[in-house]
């Protein structure tokens, strides 16, 4: 049967899940998505846990979910995420207090106030035989994880872990190692949230730079309520039958005018996140053994506005793409949906090995 974990997106305006089966390789045997009123998570943290609780609950029990072995993700500027190299520690025995030393002076978290957690990336031995490790470092504030295990805890979920967005989100849109002997380049994936994004950098198999964006897809709901006079519930569902291409089709209840003006809006509104990603790329290529980037990978519900990716990409100058979700998994005959951009993150969370 193999190991099942549902992974569990918890985001501003909705829950996401994906129930994976791993034995050898990854099967996603199910998907949920429903929306989740506004003021519950906002900024990345649970403002209400209680409601929270309540709505995990009506959510797992609608879709028959398995509530024994949920993992969450996380995503937030309060969180540090480093890689340092180790040497000279034979035992390890030893590491794990070599690594919460060196967390002290390279992350900017106090250690009371925070949860810790690394991982080995690789080993070796120096010219001079001492051994080196290559560590991966995460460190979050206790409060804010506490704040989303409590609400688990209430809606009677068994925690089997909590991630970081952005590992998952490499692990569902990283179609593996590069081949041997392949020139190295960096994958961008990007998850454009509801309120915010998560960028994250990797070299084919390790997540070498992370930044969560402030800037999401609601804010192309607003534009668009503001320029069109509606309420943002319309709003949302224009935004859903629009297209940035470049000859917009028919939207009912709107003219050809208020079409076009309503692309408009959302191309201004680009504006903003297309400089967020040049200032993060920049600011990732500028960093010590940084690698060329290969291209941009798109993930979240936004993903789905027809034309984005060209959008982007004309924006930035890099090759951009909305990702597959299946790229590294298979997909049961219950999740013909799992293909959605926006379940990137649940089915990344639900592919961990531990």
């Amino acid at each position: 049967m193999g190991k099942q974990v549902v992974g569990l997106k918890i985001g501003a305006s909705a829950l996401a899940a994906a129930r994976v089966r791993v034995n050898g390789s990854a099967q996603v045997q199910q998907v949920a998505r429903e929306p989740l009123p506004p003021g519950i998570v906002v900024g990345g943290e649970v403002r209400d846990p209680d409601a929270l609780a309540t709505a995990l609950k009506d959510f797992f029990k609608k879709h028959k979910l398995p509530r024994r072995a949920v993992r969450i993700g996380i995503s937030n500027n309060r969180i540090g995420v480093r890689t340092i190299e180790l040497a000279g520690i034979e035992d390890p025995r030893q590491l794990a207090n070599a690594v919460r030393f060196r967390a002290q002076e390279a992350l900017p978290i106090p250690l009371d106030e925070a949860v810790l957690d690394y991982q080995v990336l690789s080993e070796g031995r120096s010219a001079e035989g001492q051994a080196v490790r290559k560590v991966l470092l995460v460190v979050a504030y206790r409060d804010l994880v506490n704040g989303y295990a409590h609400a688990c805890r209430a809606a009677g979920l068994k925690l089997t872990g909590v991630d970081l967005e952005a590992f998952a989100l490499l692990r569902a849109l990283s179609p593996g190692p590069p081949e041997p002997g392949a020139e190295r380049s960096a994958l961008v994936a990007v998850a454009i949230g509801s309120e915010r994004s998560t960028l994250a950098v990797s070299d084919g198999s390790t997540c070498e730079f992370t930044r969560v964006l402030d800037w999401g897809g609601s804010a192309l709901t607003i534009a668009l309520a503001r320029s069109l006079g509606v309420e943002l519930e319309e709003a949302e569902r224009i935004k859903g039958l629009l297209s940035l291409d470049d000859t917009p089709g028919a939207v009912q209840g709107l003219s050809a005018e208020q079409t076009t003006q309503a692309v408009e809006v959302l191309r201004n509104g680009l504006q903003s996140f297309g400089r967020e990603l040049v200032s993060s790329l920049q600011f990732y290529q500028s960093q010590p053994d940084s690698l060329g980037i290969r291209e941009v990978v798109l993930a979240g519900g936004t993903a789905q506005l027809g034309g984005l990716a060209r959008a982007i990409q004309g924006l930035i100058g890099v090759t951009v793409r909305v990702g597959d979700p299946l790229v590294a998994v298979e997909a049961g005959k219950k999740a013909r949906d799992a293909s959605n951009p926006a379940l990137a993150v649940p089915i990344g969370l639900g592919m961990a090995a531990d």
